[in-house]
C-alpha cells in the first residue's frame, strides 16, 4: 500500500515486503510498505499488536533484512548506514551494562567502533547527558537509577554520534503513567533542540500526539500501513497541549480509527 507522504532523503521506505518462516510456510508480517520520514520529522508508529510496527522498526535499523523493496537512509543503504553511525537505536529496556558508570554507558559505542569516529562530529558525553538531566549521575551505576533515569541514559547512548535517524521501540513501556510522561516530555524537550528525523513505536494515542508531526496508523494480517494521520499542534509542545480542544479532537479521531483497525484485524485474524 502507498500512502501519500512528502517527498524527503531522512529515511525512504519503498515496497517493503517482510515474512518469516521457512519455505512454504512464510507468514507475511509486513506487505508492501512505503514511508518517508522526512530530515528533522518526528513519526509515531501506532496500531494493533501483531501489525509489524516494532518488524518494521527493525528493517528500518538493519537489524531484519527485508525479502523485498528497500530501505535507505540519507540515499544510503541501511548496512551502509548502520555501519557510518547514522543510526541510533533504542530498544524497549536500557540494556545498560551493570558494571560500566553512567557516562562510561555513553562512552562506550564511540570507543567499540574507533573508525567510524571519522569526520563525524561526536557529542561531549558529559554535556549529552546534562542535557538529559543526568549531571549528577555520571559517575553511578545503573543500578543506582530508577528505570526512568536508566531509559534517559539509553536514549543519550543513542545520540552520542550525532546520528541522522532515531529509532525508538516503546522506550517508555515499562514506565507508570507518571514517569512516562515525565520521560516523554523530557524527550520531546530535547528533540525539539535538536531536530533529528525520529521513528517512535508506541501503543499510546496522547504519546504518538504529543511528540509527533505525523503518526503511522498500521494494520495487522498483514501488516501494513492503513492511514497517516497529520498532528497539527502548534511547537514547541509542552504539558500543556494535552488539555487543548484541537488536541482532545485528534485524540477521539487517532482513538476511533485505531478501534476500527483493531476490530478488522480481529475479523482478519
Amino acid at each position: 500500500m502507498t500512502v501519500g507522504l512528502s517527498a524527503g532523503h531522512g529515511v525512504e521506505v519503498k515496497n517493503l515486503v517482510k515474512t518469516f518462516g521457512k519455505p512454504g510456510q512464510e507468514m507475511l508480517a509486513l506487505s508492501d510498505v512505503n514511508l518517508t520520514v522526512n530530515p528533522g520529522e518526528f513519526v509515531s508508529v501506532i496500531g494493533p499488536s501483531g501489525c509489524g510496527k516494532s518488524t518494521l522498526l527493525k528493517v528500518v535499523a538493519g537489524l531484519y533484512e527485508a525479502n523485498r523493496g528497500s530501505v535507505t537512509i540519507g540515499n544510503e543503504s541501511v548496512r551502509a548506514a548502520a555501519k557510518r553511525k547514522r543510526i541510533g537505536l533504542v530498544p524497549q529496556a536500557p540494556a545498560l551494562l551493570p558494571w560500566k558508570t553512567v557516562r562510561d554507558n555513553v562512552k562506550l559505542p564511540v570507543r567499540i567502533n574507533p573508525k567510524a569516529n571519522e569526520g563525524r562530529t561526536l557529542r561531549d558525553p558529559d554535556a549529552l547527558l546534562r542535557s538529559f538531566g543526568l549531571g549528577a549521575a555520571l559517575e553511578k551505576y545503573p543500578k543506582q537509577l530508577s528505570g526512568g533515569m536508566q531509559q534517559r541514559v539509553a536514549i543519550a547512548r543513542a545520540f552520542s554520534f550525532d546520528p541522522d535517524i532515531l529509532l525508538m521501540d516503546e522506550p517508555f513501556s515499562a514506565l507508570d503513567e507518571i514517569n512516562r510522561d515525565q520521560q516523554r516530555l523530557g524527550l520531546l524537550n530535547f528533540w525539539q533542540s535538536n531536530r533529528k528525523s525520529v521513528m517512535f513505536v508506541t501503543h499510546s494515542v496522547p504519546e504518538a500526539i504529543v511528540l509527533s508531526d505525523r503518526i503511522v496508523l498500521m494494520a495487522a494480517h498483514p501488516g501494513r500501513i492503513e492511514e497517516i494521520i497529520d498532528v497539527n499542534l502548534p511547537r514547541p509542545r509542552t504539558e500543556e497541549s494535552y488539555a487543548s480542544d484541537a488536541f482532545r479532537e485528534l485524540e477521539g479521531y487517532v482513538r476511533q480509527r485505531l478501534s476500527d483497525v483493531m476490530e478488522e484485524s480481529a475479523h482478519v485474524g
